[in-house]
Order: structure tokens, then C-alpha cells, then sequence
């Protein structure tokens, strides 16, 4: 009995080791790291995290992301990022639309009209406030009717017929009772001819915000296009994106004439991407492809048309991408020079990912530590209902807030490297197993030779 109990002691002591040598991770096991400054009631702290602090993880997924106290203790923490299935979450709907009509000659900016609707708030009539005259109306623009969607909106896609082709340029309201508008800002689309080709733009970035109605107001009223086609799509608010985070600038490279090449710093799930046209009344169609590492091929992304042209004094400008939000870690562009290209030098890009918070749940005395880069480290955060019981989106938006004390400011750990640290105790760990093991098998041994007490 006492031998079996001794073997089982020796189990719990080789099992205790090992555990041990696996949860000693400190902050000097990691590249980088950068202190925080808590404010607000915890115990439980939201942080934004900065993109340039994002870059110093050295792995996509931020597994090799930690937060330690004062004393070096690891805190529980959870990462709330947007899914890879949002966009599946979206929905298109088709919407119906009204012109909005004024005198040629009037003053003031908006329409105003007269609207009859139903008891859900479903536009059935608009009509100009006033009676005009044949021939002195001019249309002014679109009041689209998205009173049936309970969602908030994230783009705008427009289908039109005009006498030219070109750009269409108009401002973007929102309201709920026609009567209150909040600017949205400003829409462009465009359909042009290039090389025998057609080169068209249908769609325009919404806030994500909710509105039962759209008024578009076209920049010049006499060239207001006919609408023949006009959608919004929407997102689930439980999905609801986060918000885009820009990079800094970075250069590429000019591999040959029309084609340029970024190398990302690390593998990102790029959302947009923002390239400088320089030189004015550029023109260029584009096609944008990636890969995540030198040894595969090239995938195709997207394509697009870009410009930056003079109208009517002043600029007109298209130097956007959106991409599908793959991951990919190289970007290569690829211009038709039949627009006169983009010049010698590959131009400077920005790229946007959606952001990441970091939600942790502060345990012992500050000051607390963000800590990043360890290619070995295992993914140790937790879902956000679990590290918060009650969890809510509204609770989640009044939590304590932890910022980066004095911006972006990256201090390099300890100059021995994280990995040949964690290699050591990988070394150690497979000692003590390894002469546990032969101990183990001694002790059995010294117990077979030994013969057998007399009855």
C-alpha cells in the first residue's frame, strides 16, 4: 500500500512541476511593453487599443497579448473584435424613392414639401409645398423612404440615367420626421468611359446609423440624374462593425511600370485602403491583390477606378479601396498606364482596420502593463460574458476606461530575447520530467528484485 502511495506522490510532484514551469510567464518574456493609466470605476477597464501598439504583437490573432500588475501578475482579459461573419450579418433592401422639386429660381437650399403617409410612416405621396408652373420646376434631388428598416444603415447604392456620363455629387440628411435633418455628409458616384470600357460607381458609405428617411441634394440641381434604382443595406445591431483605425503612411515600392508592391507589418485584416494621388486630374482604373506570404500567389482583391480631377475649381477625389477583409500581409497594385499612371514612384498608402478593444479585470495594486511579442505564448483571453457574468453591450460601454500613458510609447523589455527565455524552460521542464521518469522506473525496478515476504 505504502508503494502505490508513493508512486502517486511522486505523480502529483511531476504534475505540480509542470504546471508551474507553464504559468511563469512575466512582462520581460515579451518584446514589448507599454504602461497604462486607468480612470473610472472598475474593477473592470476598457481600452481602445492603438493601432501602433496592435503592430507589436507577433501574432495575427494577438494571443501574445498580456496584462500585468505592479507585481508582475497576469490579469484576465478578453478582446472584443469584430467577427469574420459581420458581413454576412448585412442585408440589402430595396427602397422607394421621391424627387424633390423647387422653382428655378428659388433661394433657399431644400425643397420644401407637402407628404402623405401612412400610419407606419411609409411615404405614400410627396409633392413640392407650393403649385409651380410648368417648366419653372427643377429637380433638387431623392427623399428615400427607409422607414421599414429597424437597423442601423451602412451604405448607400444608387443605379441612375443621365444625358452624360460624369460625376454626381450631392450632400446626405438624415431624419425620423421630416421635419429635423442631421447632415451625413457627402455621396458621389460616377459612371465614365475609359478605353472603351465603363467605369462605374455605385456605392456610398452610411454612418451605421438608424434614420426612417434619406435626403440627397444634388451639388448642381441642372444636372441631377434620374434615379432608377436605390437600395440600402444594413447591419444586425448586434454586429454592428467597430470603428475603422488608420495606419501611418507607408511607402511601397515600384516593381515595374504600372505595378507597385507594400509590405504590410504584419499579417492585417485590411478593410480599406487609401492611396495619395499627388499630381492632379490623375486618372487611373486599379486592380488590388494581396497574399499573406511571399511563397503564394497573388490573390485578386478588388478593383476600382482612381481620380483626382479639377471641376469647377475644385478638386474631385476618389482614392479608396474597400476591400473584402482577408487577411494579408502584401499588397500589390496594378494600374492601366492608358490613364497616364501614377507617376515613377509608388505612392504612399494608409491602410484601416476595424479596431480591437482590450477588456481586463484589474486584480492587485497598479500601475498596470500592456505586454506584447512572443512568438510562443499560447491565447489565454477569455469570451467577454465569461470574464464579465452580466455582460451587456450597454455595461461594456460604461466601464472604466485604460488609455496608453503619453500616446504610443513602446518600451523595449529585457534584452534577453523572449524565446530563448521560454526555450530555457522548455529545457528545464523536459529535465525534471525526464529524471522523474527515471527515478520512477528505478523505484519500480528496486521493487521487482526485491523477493517477496514470507507468510
Amino acid at each position: 500500500m505504502s508503494q502505490k502511495l508513493n508512486l502517486g506522490w511522486w505523480g502529483a510532484v511531476v504534475l505540480g512541476v509542470t504546471l508551474s514551469a507553464g504559468a511563469q510567464e512575466k512582462p520581460a518574456d515579451f518584446a514589448a511593453q507599454v504602461p497604462l493609466s486607468v480612470s473610472g470605476e472598475g474593477p473592470w477597464y476598457r481600452l481602445e487599443l492603438p493601432l501602433g501598439v496592435q503592430l507589436k504583437a507577433r501574432q495575427t490573432d494577438l494571443s501574445d497579448l498580456r496584462v500585468f500588475n505592479a507585481a508582475g501578475e497576469p490579469q484576465a482579459y478578453a478582446l472584443a473584435r469584430e467577427p469574420a461573419q459581420t458581413r454576412e450579418n448585412r442585408m440589402l433592401h430595396d427602397v422607394k424613392w421621391f424627387p424633390l422639386y423647387n422653382s428655378a429660381d428659388a433661394t433657399e437650399r431644400a425643397p420644401s414639401v407637402r407628404v402623405q403617409s401612412n400610419t407606419n410612416g411609409t411615404l405614400i405621396e410627396v409633392q413640392p409645398s407650393s403649385q409651380l408652373e410648368a417648366g419653372e420646376e427643377e429637380l433638387r434631388g431623392w427623399l428615400l423612404d427607409a422607414s421599414r428598416i429597424k437597423a442601423p444603415l451602412q451604405q448607400l447604392i444608387l443605379d441612375w440615367t443621365s444625358d452624360r456620363d460624369g460625376f454626381q455629387r450631392f450632400s446626405i440628411e438624415a431624419s425620423d420626421d421630416l421635419q429635423h435633418w442631421q447632415s451625413w455628409g457627402e455621396g458621389q458616384v460616377a459612371r465614365l468611359t475609359f478605353a472603351d470600357e465603363r467605369v462605374e460607381q455605385h456605392e456610398v458609405g452610411l454612418p451605421g446609423q438608424s434614420a426612417r428617411y434619406l435626403r440627397l441634394l444634388w451639388s448642381s440641381p441642372q444636372s441631377a440624374p434620374a434615379l432608377t434604382s436605390a437600395q440600402l443595406e444594413s447591419t444586425n445591431p448586434r454586429t454592428l462593425p467597430l470603428p475603422l483605425v488608420w495606419s501611418q503612411p507607408l511607402a511601397g515600392t515600384r516593381v515595374k511600370a504600372g505595378e507597385y508592391i507594400w509590405q504590410l507589418p504584419m499579417g492585417l485584416n485590411v478593410q480599406r485602403l487609401q492611396i495619395e494621388l499627388n499630381q492632379p486630374n490623375s486618372l487611373a482604373p486599379v486592380t488590388l491583390s494581396g497574399r499573406r506570404e511571399t511563397s503564394l500567389p497573388w490573390q485578386t482583391l478588388t478593383s476600382g477606378l482612381l481620380y483626382r480631377l479639377t471641376q469647377n475649381g475644385q478638386d474631385v477625389v476618389q482614392n479608396e479601396l474597400q476591400l473584402p477583409g482577408q487577411t494579408v500581409q502584401q499588397l500589390k497594385l496594378t494600374v492601366d498606364e492608358r490613364g497616364g499612371g501614377l507617376g515613377a514612384e509608388a505612392p504612399t498608402v494608409r491602410f484601416a482596420v476595424r479596431s480591437t478593444q482590450l477588456v481586463f479585470l484589474a486584480r492587485g495594486a497598479g500601475p498596470y502593463t500592456l505586454a506584447l511579442g512572443s512568438a510562443t505564448v499560447k491565447a489565454a483571453s477569455l469570451p467577454l460574458s465569461t470574464l464579465i457574468p452580466d455582460y451587456s453591450a450597454a455595461k461594456l460601454a460604461a466601464l472604466g476606461k485604460a488609455t496608453v500613458e503619453g500616446g504610443v510609447v513602446v518600451t523595449p523589455a529585457a534584452t534577453v530575447p523572449a524565446v530563448a527565455d521560454t526555450n530555457w524552460k522548455k529545457f528545464g521542464l523536459w529535465a525534471v520530467l525526464l529524471l522523474s521518469v527515471l527515478f520512477l522506473g528505478a523505484m519500480a525496478f528496486s521493487l521487482l528484485r526485491k523477493p517477496a515476504a514470507k507468510s
